[in-house]
């Protein structure tokens, strides 16, 4: 299992990369990392409301679990039990994160610009907040 703390340590790891790819200009690691801190920080609000010490991390740890061994974002949110709160109070910043997906690792190194990774960053740093200090 990864703790929560851990998740948490993660995310906020990758935030911070994601900021310093920005600044360098790399939009397309910049953009990248955003959504999966976005993956990790869901992740660990799964675990805070099913009750979990950490979220599941080996094949045996995911036996009974395959639908929680899953990237996609609108699924993991639908898992946390704040998604309503979220389409609510986040539909702006929600809307332009959901579509993130691992499979953009693969896309051409010009795919994002500097406007869309200075977006993702700032949609998920509202998001992010959210979660971990404004949504019960």
């Amino acid at each position: 299992m990864i703790s929560q703390a851990t998740l948490r340590t993660i995310a906020e790891e990758t935030l911070a990369d994601a900021e310093i790819l920005l600044q360098h200009q790399r939009w397309k690691g910049a953009y990248y990392l955003c959504g999966y801190a976005v993956e990790i920080a869901l992740k660990e609000r799964i675990c805070q409301t099913l009750g979990w010490a950490g979220y599941p991390d080996t094949n045996k740890e995911f036996e009974a679990l395959s639908s929680f061994r899953t990237h996609d974002l609108d699924m993991l949110l639908r898992l946390s039990g704040v998604e309503q709160q979220v389409r609510e109070a986040l539909s702006g910043p929600w809307a332009g994160i959901r579509d993130w997906n691992p499979k953009l690792r693969y896309g051409a190194p010009d795919e994002q610009s500097a406007e869309k990774a200075q977006t993702m960053l700032a949609r998920t740093k509202v998001l992010l907040e959210a979660l971990w200090t404004k949504i019960p």
